[in-house]
């Protein structure tokens, strides 16, 4: 008998890989950082605004490229987006100063900027409105694995092709991704041959109108509380993804092989978290009903695990208690993921792309200035343990910022003449 998989089981796989692929790429510099930092000598501050490259286009086209994948499709966007990537990160192996490696970085982040919330669209049509938190969670668990094998991975590749080859092996598989995307994915679940009755019956229901004009100034005001909570996220997960290697390497003198297995181990914590976080609001959600308490009890859980786990690391400096502080941390604050990706999709169902950019964009942000502030406190002060004490103020105000989201007052259309507005459904 042959095997069968299910469309919507291998969009989501599909789905998953991208997020997998993405995250490699995108904080592969962070262990090949000693050995660029030292052929292009740059100083620590330096590294920190290459670090922030990434995230000002990042920033700019989460709301634009969250738009593009409402109005254009998933299938076109990601595919475009796949080519932009993967080029950026091919051209990283050939930069000969700090001003190329800037540009290839911004180019990175204009490759991947509309990826999640276009990405979010794609399963707002081919997940059940109640696996939402799961697939959000295993999509970003994804991501979290890219972060784990990627310090051992780059370390391997460096050994085996340069750091300059292994960016370059690594923007070839991107390309390859892209084309398998656009070759096999359909905006319409109905329009792909291999769906079936079932899975159709199972997915949410459709809006006549595929391209919406998104109503921008309401969507803005139930939106800013969401991205203000993943802002204090995106503090803690860029300070992570961009500065844990080298503090692994500088601040107990580990040779990259060594840091590389340090920060792979605190990410896989982070693996386990996204996907527990997103199983546990949705089977909240299940149970109870409310999809308040649903979202909300494990994302401010989340950030209350994150901010107590980090606080031994002020006061206790051994390798072996202050990796296991930061694996804790990084679990905790992995929680809030799958319950905050789908709060976009529970509140603007509609405009699930352009509501997941609007919450992207505090990530977004916090991935410019985190990597600044970080590198420019350890340039200062010597202190590579200040940036953490930052974080975990962040870590607080998430955690309260998180009870002013409203999950379950989503938007309808009312009227007869187009007026879009928010209402309360009960």
């Amino acid at each position: 008998m042959r095997l069968r998989f299910k469309a919507t089981h291998v969009v989501l796989a599909m789905l998953c890989i991208m997020y997998f692929i993405t995250y490699v790429d995108r904080v592969n510099i962070g262990t090949a950082a000693s050995e660029i930092q030292k052929e292009l000598s740059l100083s620590n501050t330096q590294l920190g605004l290459v670090f922030s490259a990434f995230a000002y286009p990042y920033l700019l086209f989460q709301v634009i490229g969250g738009w593009v994948g409402d109005r254009f499709g998933p299938r076109q966007t990601l595919f475009w987006c796949g080519m932009i990537w993967a080029a950026s990160t091919i051209m990283t192996g050939f930069v000969t100063g700090l001003v190329t490696l800037f540009i290839a970085r911004v180019a990175l982040g204009f490759g991947e900027g509309a990826t999640f919330p276009t990405a979010t669209r794609a399963m707002q049509y081919w997940t059940p409105a109640t696996n939402r938190g799961f697939a959000q969670g295993l999509t970003h668990a994804f991501a979290r694995l890219g972060n784990a094998i990627t310090p051992p991975l780059i370390a391997a590749l460096m050994a085996w092709l340069t750091w300059r080859g292994s960016f370059i092996a690594l923007g070839l598989v991107s390309l390859l991704w892209g084309v398998v995307w656009a070759l096999y994915f359909r905006n319409e679940p109905k329009d792909h041959p291999a769906i079936t009755d079932a899975e159709l019956a199972s997915l949410p229901p459709r809006s006549a109108d595929l391209r919406p004009q998104v109503p921008w100034e309401a969507l803005l005001r139930r939106m800013w509380p969401v991205t203000l909570t993943y802002f204090c996220y995106g503090w803690s997960l860029w300070l992570y993804l961009n500065w844990l290697p080298l503090f692994f390497k500088n601040n107990y003198s580990l040779d990259i092989k060594n840091s590389a297995l340090f920060a792979s181990g605190v990410f896989f914590a982070g693996v386990v978290g996204d996907s527990l976080g997103g199983i546990l609001s949705d089977r909240i959600f299940k149970k109870t009903g409310d999809v308040r308490f649903a979202r909300l009890s494990v994302t401010v859980a989340g950030f209350a695990g994150a901010f107590l786990s980090l606080l031994p690391i002020l006061f206790i400096h051994d390798i072996t208690i202050v990796a296991l502080c930061l694996s804790g941390g990084f679990f905790f604050a992995e929680l809030v993921i799958g319950p905050m990706w789908s709060v976009p999709m529970d509140i603007a169902a509609k405009y699930s792309g352009t509501a997941a950019g609007l919450m992207n964009t505090g990530s977004a942000l916090a991935a410019i200035v985190s990597p600044l502030v970080a590198g420019y406190v350890i340039d200062v002060t010597g202190n590579w343990y200040l940036p953490f004490l930052m974080s975990m103020g962040l870590l607080l105000l998430g955690g309260f910022s998180a009870f002013l989201m409203h999950p379950e007052q989503p938007f309808e259309e009312v009227g007869t003449a187009g007026i879009v507005q928010p209402v309360a459904v009960r």
